[in-house]
């Protein structure tokens, strides 16, 4: 399937029914007085989130979303029908705006929330028994339903993970995902070889796990479009906590590790400084490229060189050497940080 993040609705809530204006005309009951009933409410749209669902794809073909409208009022004080409702259901993480001003409609995060209301339907009309009284005994009118609300709606999915993974394409963040969850993302030796992000479930001991997203790897003007990177930063915005994958030998003909490393972090700040400042973690990654004896050196090299003073790991993700500790470690943040 293929993987969407964003696309377009049009929803429309049905009208309410009109009034009716009828009288009651039976054998024996002369001048029976007004018996117009109401009409009924339009039929209004709602959104649940689903967690069967991780993509937007249903929403390629199926752009329109038109609730009933409600039935017209009948006599002998018969209310219409109400219009039938709506309910569109997407992945949980779906936030939803209006496309022409980007007004927050509803932020769909709870799976056991209620259906959210996204358009309301029209309000019935009144018939013409609302309209008696002791000086208008015989009233012959009625009123139409409102409208129902319509939106063209932007739908924006941000994956909701724990942790999110940030780093340079080939820094090895797929192989570490696949090193400690059951998650299958495509590793290869070449940059850019994810496409759209991955989810995994990490399990570091019964009833005790978190989600971590991986994203296509930044480079160097990510915050103006360049790359695959920037259309799926906004997937890290409801992490907690980011780690920073980097590679500890690149390749000859790249920049060093420092440099890059740099650069991730600028476009990062260019691109939301909210997720900048988010906790944020250094991994060293693909010790397994270095002879154990240079190991240190390289790596207090990259550390000494971003001026860095906050958590370090050096694993090899490959090799899983370093991950359990790392893995372990991140459940006790996670577990703090909700306890606070």
């Amino acid at each position: 399937m293929k993987f969407i993040d964003e696309a377009n609705i049009y929803v429309k809530a049905g009208n309410g029914g009109s009034g009716n204006v009828s009288f009651r005309r039976e054998k024996y009951i002369p001048m029976g007085g007004p018996d117009g009933g109401d009409g009924g409410d339009g039929g209004s749209v709602y959104v649940i989130g689903s967690e069967n669902l991780n993509t937007l794809s249903d929403f390629r073909h199926t752009r329109r979303f038109v609730a009933k409208n409600g039935k017209r009022g009948q006599g002998k004080n018969c209310t219409g029908a109400k219009g039938e409702d709506i309910v569109i259901t997407v992945p949980l993480g779906t936030v939803i705006t209006t496309q022409e001003y980007g007004e927050l409609i509803a932020d769909v995060t709870d799976i056991h929330s209620e259906p959210l209301l996204i358009a309301r339907g029209g309000f019935h009309g009144l018939g013409n028994t609302r309209y008696k009284s002791s000086t208008n005994r015989a009233p012959r009118q009625s009123s139409p339903g409102s409208a129902g609300e319509q939106f063209d709606l932007k739908l924006e999915l941000k994956v909701i993970a724990d942790v999110g993974l940030l780093g340079m394409p080939n820094a090895g963040k797929s192989t570490f995902i696949r090193s400690v969850s059951a998650a299958r993302p495509r590793v290869a030796d070449y940059p850019f070889t994810t496409l759209h992000p991955n989810l995994g479930v990490v399990s570091v001991a019964p009833h005790r796990s978190f989600v971590i997203a991986d994203i296509p790897g930044l480079i160097e003007g990510a915050a103006d479009g360049v790359g695959l990177g920037i259309q799926f930063l906004k997937h890290l915005q409801r992490t907690r906590l980011l780690l920073h994958i980097i590679d500890v030998l690149p390749p000859e003909s790249d920049e060093s590790a420092v440099e890059s490393a740099r650069k991730i972090l600028h476009e990062l700040n260019r691109y939301d400084e909210s997720l900048y400042q988010k906790p944020r973690w250094l991994v060293l990654n693909k010790l397994d490229l270095l002879v154990e004896e240079g190991q240190a050196e390289v790596c207090d090299a990259i550390v000494d060189g971003l001026e860095w003073s906050g958590p370090v790991y050096r694993i090899s993700a490959l090799n899983r050497e370093g991950v359990e500790p790392l893995c372990h470690d991140i459940m006790k943040f996670l577990e703090a940080d909700e306890s606070i």
